[in-house]
């Protein structure tokens, strides 16, 4: 077996001496340590360099195992969501040259000067990773999103999935006492588009769950960092800010926060945790917004048996705006935060030392910041919308994004809504 591999399996056995006693991993046929030498095969064919590669986990960059596994999870679904686009469905890309352009500006981590966010409409549970298959299958074409701790986390082989796939928990308000602009997501969120790495302080994990273990799988096996952070006090994860090769990252979000497969082609109201990502982060990140169509007819939330199995057959198309002036568009925005927030830090000098990404309770309620975040996420939402008037949609009624609008729809969360809409919580 390759050296590097060997050490490797090495460290994971020092670190966790129960998976060298000959008990089975459970539901499988394989032994502990024949488990553990398959992996090492596997890691050793993947990656034909790891002879001459530094396989650890350093502040720099997780292990080359955990990397592996990530890629391997990426690329796969990146390249199943390919075929099917390509194959079996009709789709369009309208703005591809310059966006993937841009990507390929940011190829090299080091390089890199501020963050990308990119965001768009909600309009089916298949959006991402769908549309993420209309790109090329480059090694630094991935994204971070957000997807709901309560369903892409709920069990341990889902969350090692969408933690593989760059996916960060997040608590949804309606769902969870967890939920909230001040939860762990956003900090981790803001700090990968700025310049890391990062400290886990304000969110870490207890000791016992900063190492690996077959309950404990969101974490490096391979690592002896304590990098690992909590969303509710009982799980960890393992914060990608904390590594210096996501600086600057490239994250994807939808900020509707629900899926939503209106007849005229309309968004919700859009939630306030991007205006935190746009105002937080060290240097404003570059914004590309998006509009997405199609998507809804391939995983409409009014089929029927079987529900789970994506629809072939439909139009689908996915529109890239160009990348905004952000300086233009946020700057005095962000000029504004950063007053608001030396004026309160100056009144409460224990709110300055809190690390970055973490707010006080005064910055996350005051009314002035709270006005703040509604205006830069209305404004997101308008470049949105500049995108969807390109693909010869008429206007929305104004209404449409406003929070009191949406409050007419009464309890009921999701499902067929009166507007003939369909809606659904995810």
């Amino acid at each position: 077996m390759d050296k590097c591999v060997r050490r490797e399996v090495a460290v994971f056995l020092q670190r966790n001496p129960s998976f060298d006693k000959g008990s089975r991993y459970p539901g499988h046929s394989l032994r502990a340590r024949d488990a553990k030498l398959v992996y090492g095969f596997f890691v050793a064919c993947a990656s034909p360099q790891a002879s001459t590669m530094d396989c650890g986990a350093t502040a720099e960059a997780p292990s080359l195992p955990w990397r592996t596994w990530s890629n391997t999870t990426m690329w796969g679904v990146a390249g199943l969501c390919r075929a099917f686009l390509s194959t079996l469905c009709h789709a369009e890309v309208h703005g591809y040259d310059e966006f993937t352009a841009l990507l390929d500006s940011r190829k090299d981590p080091a390089q890199r000067s501020r963050g990308l966010i990119t965001v768009s409409n909600h309009i089916s549970v298949m959006d991402d990773p769908l549309i993420w298959g209309l790109l090329p299958m480059r090694f630094w074409n991935k994204r971070w999103s957000f997807g709901s701790h309560d369903i892409c986390f709920q069990t341990r082989p889902l969350s090692f999935f969408f933690t593989m796939g760059q996916v960060l928990p997040t608590h949804r308000l309606a769902h969870s006492s967890f939920g909230g602009l001040g939860q762990p997501a956003i900090t981790e969120a803001v700090r990968l588009l700025s310049k890391g790495p990062f400290a886990v302080d304000h969110h870490r994990a207890t000791p016992e769950r900063q190492c690996f273990s077959l309950q404990n799988v969101c974490i490096d096996p391979f690592s002896d960092l304590s990098i690992a952070y909590t969303t509710n006090g009982e799980d960890a994860h393992l914060a990608p800010s904390a590594y210096s090769r996501n600086s600057h990252s490239w994250v994807h979000i939808f900020p509707e926060g629900k899926i939503h497969q209106a007849p005229r082609k309309t968004m919700r109201y859009f939630k306030w945790g991007v205006a935190r990502l746009i105002l937080e982060a060290n240097e404003c990140p570059d914004v590309v917004p998006m509009w997405i169509q199609g998507f809804d007819d391939i995983m409409h939330e009014s089929r029927e048996f079987p529900r789970f199995l994506p629809r072939p057959g439909k139009d689908v198309s996915v529109t890239f705006g160009s990348k905004v002036d952000t300086d233009e568009i946020f700057g005095e925005m962000r000029s504004r935060w950063q007053k608001l927030r030396a004026k309160i830090e100056k009144r409460d000098p224990q709110s300055r030392d809190l690390p970055a990404g973490v707010l006080s309770d005064e910055l996350l309620h005051n009314k002035e910041a709270v006005e703040l975040r509604k205006e830069v996420t209305m404004k997101i939402r308008n470049l949105v919308l500049d995108v969807r008037r390109t693909r010869g949609l008429p206007d929305e009624d104004p209404k449409e994004g406003l929070v009191e609008t949406w409050l007419e729809e009464g309890p009921k969360r999701e499902g067929h809504m009166k507007d003939d809409s369909w809606v659904r919580d995810i």
